[in-house]
């Protein structure tokens, strides 16, 4: 296989991959995996290792597995199996047939672990956590034997084979490693390989007993897969000498780790320990809640898998960690809203307008574009009629200078419709404003306009007869401070009690009625929005997607 031709910088995976073709390690091929553990939802973080390994089997005409790392059935759930299979599907990866499970190797592992008992490699040993801890040293002081480290190799044959009967109760023994109690590398002092489970396995129910740690299966497995190149985040190099120890000493097909930097973004916490607290305690109302940065979540607020691959894209490989700012995240999503959203009017606090000089029960239908950036996209009719809705913002009684909107006295032209003139202000009792009375000129139709009046300000509107009433969140970060993972007290303590605002009694253009979960849409002059997924025809909820502020994009063209 030659690497392909291409004018775009390499990153150092890359370079490490096209070197390999060149000279002919792992016969031209090339195969990545993605390793899931199975205990939570993928998050953003996810997304991003997703399209570098699927990335680059794609683009080296290679191959890519989907194997879960499902060693742990005390964490593990088929919800989750499903969940993860469902996310990558939806960001535009398949792995055709290879889909593995390491539990499809939990017999072959039994048995390399055997083969290492048999060679003096490996003791079972019924130290306590906290003795082994003890024994394991410092960075800077040896580890110490203990009495079981010496057992024969019948001894430790015989124990392995009653852990694996089920003869100990958990946390009574491990299977460890017999490596080096004096390396400089922690994960090098008699690491845990295998430890007691006695919960019930998704996939393989109470046959098992014992399970393996995930440094042990993961190599094995990467192995018999014949995985080529094995890319693991950045925290995974200090364990790389494992990973080539093990395969070296069980004499087995040798994969390349690579490792590069992990995800790091801005008011986000990627903490799968952290993401189900704020699940279980209610802070969110479930995994794929819209503020949440599970790949669900994402998916539910609107976001589109285009936009996550162009910002994991835009990121790229690095071996350093850095902080990512979330506005990055935004602009992809932003920059692809603007292609795809069908631009649709919606007043989320409104005002009623009524056109004193337009005819009682007359109904027009006005055509607008639906988006200017695509003329593909073409044009729709919305009604308008004697009685508006506009924004309450979009009117101030006594403005300052330069105010473009409404104000007694003052013009403006509405959304593909005509330039009214406001009147009157209507009030309440206690002196709140209830509705303004305007005059339109029937010759400054948009499009038509011979009125030779000139306004400065552009309102949107909904027609009262006609509008849909709609629930609708606005969404700001879940969490106050930009760097959560630097929090010394307790994550809670920093949670955004403004993260979602519902409002409940939005009006809508009469299109959205139809409105598709699949589409997005931009409610004009307020943000880009998507139909939630507990929407119903009687109740229609409508989720904020981003903004249109683009304060990223401002951000980067200040510092260039």
């Amino acid at each position: 296989m030659s690497a392909p031709e291409t004018n775009t910088a390499l990153n150092f995976i890359e370079e490490i991959i096209e070197e390999d073709l060149k000279t002919g390690k792992y016969n031209g091929r090339v195969h990545t995996r993605f390793p899931p553990e199975p205990n939570g939802y993928l998050h953003i973080g996810h997304a991003k290792s997703i399209c570098l390994n699927f990335g680059l089997s794609q683009k080296y005409n290679g191959l890519s597995n989907l194997r879960y790392d499902d060693t742990n059935p005390a964490t593990e759930d088929v919800e989750y199996v499903d969940s993860i299979r469902d996310d990558i599907h939806w960001l535009g990866f398949t792995w055709d047939n290879r889909e593995f499970y390491a539990s499809d190797y939990f017999e072959t592992l039994y048995q390399k672990a055997v083969e290492l008992i048999k060679m003096g490699k490996a003791y079972v040993d019924h130290s306590t956590s906290e003795e082994m801890a003890a024994q394991k040293g410092t960075p800077t002081i040896p580890g110490t034997p203990n009495a079981y480290r010496s057992r024969t190799v019948d001894e430790n044959l015989d124990l392995f084979e009653r852990m694996r009967n089920g003869e100990f109760n958990e946390g009574t023994c491990t299977l460890r490693l017999k490596i080096d109690l004096a390396s400089p590398n922690m994960h090098m002092r008699d690491p845990v390989v295998y430890r007691i489970k006695k919960a019930p396995h998704h996939r393989t129910g109470t046959q098992w007993p014992i399970y393996p740690m995930y440094d042990f299966a993961h190599c094995i497995s990467d192995s018999i897969e014949g995985i080529t190149h094995s890319i693991c985040t950045l925290e995974f190099e200090v364990h790389r000498p494992l990973y080539d120890w093990l395969l070296i000493e069980l004499g087995m097909y040798r994969p390349q780790q690579i490792e590069f930097a992990r995800l790091n973004l801005t008011y986000t916490i990627m903490s799968k320990r952290n993401l189900k607290m704020l699940v279980n305690e209610g802070f969110v109302t479930g995994w794929d809640d819209p503020r949440m940065p599970t790949i669900s979540g994402l998916r539910r607020r609107g976001y589109t898998p285009e936009s996550i691959r162009e910002f994991a894209k835009r990121v790229g490989v690095a071996r350093r960690e850095n902080m990512i700012d979330v506005g990055l995240l935004e602009f992809c999503v932003r920059e692809h809203m603007n292609l795809i959203a069908h631009r649709v009017m919606a007043v989320l606090d409104p005002i009623k307008v009524v056109i004193t000089n337009y005819p009682e029960g007359q109904t027009e239908e006005l055509e607008t574009e639906n988006n200017p950036e695509n003329p593909d996209a073409g044009v729709r009719c919305i009604p308008f009629s004697r009685e508006l809705y506009i924004e309450r913002d979009d009117f101030m009684e006594n403005p300052p200078k330069k105010y473009f909107r409404l104000f007694p006295g003052g013009e403006v032209r509405l959304k593909s419709a005509y330039i009214i003139r406001c009147d009157e202000v209507v009030k309440d009792p206690d002196g709140n404003i209830v509705q303004l009375n305007c005059t339109y000129y029937p010759n400054s139709k948009s499009g038509e306009d011979t009125s030779g009046i000139k306004v400065k300000g552009t309102l949107h509107w909904v027609s009262v007869p006609h509008a849909m009433n709609a629930e609708v969140r606005l969404y700001d970060r879940l969490f106050t401070v930009p760097d959560v993972g630097d929090i010394e007290g307790d994550i809670r303590d920093y949670i955004n009690p403004d993260s979602l605002v519902t409002i409940a009694n939005a009006k809508l253009e009469p299109s959205l009625g139809n409105a598709a979960p699949e589409l997005r849409y931009q409610f004009i002059r307020k943000g880009y929005f998507c139909l939630d997924k507990d929407s119903a025809p009687e109740k229609l909820i409508f989720n904020e997607t981003v903004g249109l502020k683009d304060s990223w994009a401002k951000q980067q063209v200040k510092e260039g």
